[in-house]
């Protein structure tokens, strides 16, 4: 996935807060020229970041949010609409991915904080219940999702990252060598970022049962797709809570949910399990806090938008949208084989990354870049990589016609513009 580096406003900037404010109007037109340069995502170009699920979605995302932006989820008992709303957005992602009768969960502010949560959960609940001390690890897949790192780091967990299969899935066996009576939480992706495959879930569950570890299953690409795309056919393997194994899942909201940014869930098999996440404090003089999440405030816009867009779809509109993205990952994966391409894996969701070792992928992504497209890459094996909305199947022909052209460019040498990027 392709980032841009940090960009932190130093004290040699000049800029200052102006003594007079600014009329609405002129301050609109100075936001509208600044973003004139940013992908242009309602086009189609746009294959990271944003999910465009089209003009009728986006109208229900903002007026939702617009409605309750002021509204604080931190406090239930001053926005019991929010309470409700939450609770019945979570409801509807267990009953989506087979939460047995007592299953609990949260939303968060996005991917990175429900798997910080459920990683805390997890090394909670293996003190309180295991009597598990001193320095702990969680056992990964190579290619799961950075965000794991990022919250061992806060909370100096040890990560045990485990090289992938030929098949490009988690090596189950490899990873059982790697964990021990230390390891607090083993985990698979559904899919994985990289290469929008599903791992082996099932096997993963029967390791987690036979040895007691808790099995994290990242579904925050897959969570609210993969269940629509199996009632529309596709051959998805258990991938979810009906996984006996499985103790928490992560799935976003704000991906192939369609809702506002700032959205997604956090979901564990109980509630006994889901209270070890709870941050409960008296010790100040303010009175007692209790925070689900790793906020403490929570915007009421996100949760409120969540709320409506699954109610505006419903079912049958996840079902048309989600035909729309395999539709047009089919297009593109047989227009990429045809153009010499190898895709990676076997994609059964949204995502699709693609390689071929007779030409510098980076200089076709360059090329493409040229012609006003804004995709992802992947590094091992070297590749480009699409995550696709409803609105690129309209755009699968344009873009694979750019596809051509990028490669026979390369092809005669002429390589594409040099793009400063990092990978995360």
């Amino acid at each position: 996935m392709l980032a841009s580096g940090p960009s932190p406003l130093s004290r040699t900037t000049n800029m200052t807060l102006p003594e007079k404010g600014t009329d609405w109007e002129s301050l609109k037109r100075e936001m509208e020229k600044r973003g004139a340069n940013d992908v242009k995502w309602r086009d189609g170009k746009t294959a990271v970041y944003v999910f465009n699920a089209g003009p009728d979605v986006e109208r229900v995302q903002k007026e939702a949010y617009a409605l309750f932006q002021s509204e604080n989820g931190l406090g239930p008992m001053a926005f019991p609409s929010l309470k409700r709303m939450e609770d019945e957005v979570v409801a509807n992602g267990l009953a989506l991915l087979h939460a047995p009768e007592g299953a609990a969960g949260n939303i968060t502010s996005g991917g990175t904080d429900s798997i910080t949560m459920a990683m805390k959960t997890a090394r909670d609940f293996a003190r309180a219940e295991k009597g598990v001390k001193g320095q702990v690890n969680i056992v990964l897949p190579y290619s799961a999702h950075p965000a794991f790192d990022k919250a061992a780091k806060v909370m100096e967990i040890e990560v045990r990252r485990v090289a992938v299969g030929a098949d490009y899935l988690a090596d189950v066996e490899a990873m059982a060598k790697a964990a021990d009576d230390k390891t607090i939480m083993i985990a698979g992706s559904a899919p994985c970022f990289p290469y929008g495959l599903i791992d082996p879930i099932a096997k993963l569950g029967a390791l987690a049962q036979a040895r007691g570890l808790w099995l994290h299953v990242d579904a925050c690409v897959g969570g609210y797709i993969a269940p629509f795309v199996r009632m529309n056919g596709g051959g998805i393997p258990p991938f979810d809570f009906e996984v006996a194994g499985v103790s928490s899942m992560s799935a976003d909201l704000h991906k192939y949910g369609y809702c506002a940014k700032g959205a997604s869930t956090v979901l564990f098999r109980s509630e006994a399990l889901r209270a070890h996440m709870i941050f409960d404090s008296n010790d100040w003089p303010g009175g007692r806090m209790v925070t689900p999440t790793l906020a403490g405030t929570r915007p009421g816009g996100a949760i409120a938008a969540a709320w409506a867009v699954m109610n505006f779809l419903g079912v049958e509109g996840y079902r048309a949208k989600h035909a729309q993205v395999t539709d047009a990952r089919e297009k593109i994966e047989a227009g990429v084989k045809a153009l010499g391409f190898s895709v990676i894996g076997k994609p059964q969701l949204g995502l699709i990354a693609f390689t071929r070792n007779d030409i510098d992928c980076m200089a076709i992504w360059g090329k493409l870049f040229e012609r006003g497209w804004f995709t992802s890459l992947t590094t091992e094996p070297k590749g480009l990589h699409l995550m696709l909305s409803p609105f690129h199947l309209q755009v699968a022909d344009t873009y694979l016609a750019d596809l051509a052209w990028a490669v026979d460019e390369v092809k005669a040498g002429t390589k594409g513009a040099a793009r400063e990027a990092r990978y995360s």
